[in-house]
């Protein structure tokens, strides 16, 4: 499958790395490699992972597959913060809001699903772009699931936002939630007798309005004390999301080293041949959260996160193409440049 972004995109000269004993004859260099490409999108809650997926299928023949936990399933799409009609730009979206709500959805069910949705897309000649917060169903597709390996090589895109400025983010991103209607969204779904275990009411929003819900519905309880409950649960859901955004940077970096994902090669995963795809590439996008207008923000974005991920994917997509200029490049030993790791971590 060969997919061309426009002929605006950039092309930059790949790092030079060491390479393996074997030498330019080692058997799994010469052996052809035939894998379909996929394109991993991951981040914290806030970060713009789904913005990134779209900007990208926008700029190729992509479609987008969620990997979000509670944005599989139906309904809150408030809470959930799911991409609405117009932000998705007509990019197709696989495994969103398509879940019944009180189901017990797992890494599982996601795993095939996610498998069936890529090779659908790869039979119409698309690039399949996996997006979500779920780090355990990325793992349990992209590592645990021998025949998507055996048929896929993966770019993985990690868009990263220091704490203390995403912290603030995503706090603000609850108010917005709340003016949106998300008290009247959890409301119109409150069961007393429900599992906040289970489905999409273990989704941040819903079980922290629960002591609010119970009191609209008691006598007792005077208008003054429901409007401090319900104050209480904003709270509450602000920092469920500040702490949900560390643990999934944490598992991050959990699964960086689960799939061996570094700053140089590793031909022993079977992630591909050059370092597009056997490094986790952080795209560092605090300077876009502190701009303060649309287009300063935009302006960063576009160049901190959505054209160095075009050109990352761009390389990743060619390599077929690239193949012979990367084995003349790899065939005389050399580290990889510490330019090379600075503009990779910076």
């Amino acid at each position: 499958m060969r997919i061309s972004f426009s002929p605006a995109c950039k092309q930059v000269a790949q790092p030079l790395v060491n390479f393996p004993a074997g030498g330019i004859n080692d058997p799994f260099i010469l052996r052809q490699r035939k894998k379909e490409k996929v394109v991993v999108v991951i981040g914290a809650t806030g970060t713009g992972k789904s913005r990134l997926a779209i900007d990208l299928a926008t700029r190729l023949p992509a479609e987008i597959i969620n990997s979000d936990k509670m944005q599989v399933y139906k309904g809150l799409d408030i809470a959930t913060n799911k991409v609405t009609d117009e932000e998705c730009r007509s990019v197709p979206h696989h495994l969103l809001g398509i879940v019944d709500p009180n189901a017990d959805f797992n890494a599982t069910d996601f795993r095939h699903l996610a498998l069936h949705a890529c090779d659908s897309i790869v039979r119409r000649n698309g690039l399949p772009i996996i997006a979500g917060g779920s780090n355990s169903y990325i793992k349990a597709l992209v590592s645990d699931d021998f025949e998507f390996r055996s048929k896929y090589d993966c770019c993985f895109l990690w868009v990263d936002v220091k704490l203390r400025v995403l912290h603030s983010f995503v706090s603000e991103r609850v108010d917005r939630m709340v003016e949106a209607g998300l008290v009247d969204e959890v409301r119109a779904m409150f069961d007393p007798n429900a599992d906040y275990k289970v489905g999409i009411r273990r989704a941040i929003g819903v079980p922290e309005m629960d002591r609010f819900l119970r009191s609209e519905s008691d006598p007792n309880v005077d208008s003054q004390t429901r409007a401090r409950l319900l104050k209480q649960a904003i709270e509450e859901i602000k920092s469920n999301t500040r702490d949900l955004a560390c643990r999934q940077r944490k598992n991050i970096l959990s699964l960086q080293t689960q799939l061996g994902l570094g700053l140089g090669l590793d031909l022993g995963l079977g992630l591909g041949l050059g370092p597009e795809w056997s490094m986790l590439h952080r795209l560092d996008a605090t300077e876009v959260f502190l701009r303060r207008g649309a287009a300063a923000a935009a302006e960063a974005w576009e160049r901190l996160v959505a054209e160095p991920s075009t050109i990352i994917v761009d390389r990743f997509l060619h390599e077929k193409d690239d193949q012979q200029d990367f084995m003349a490049a790899i065939a005389t030993p050399a580290s990889i440049s510490a330019a090379a790791v600075a503009a990779t971590t910076r």
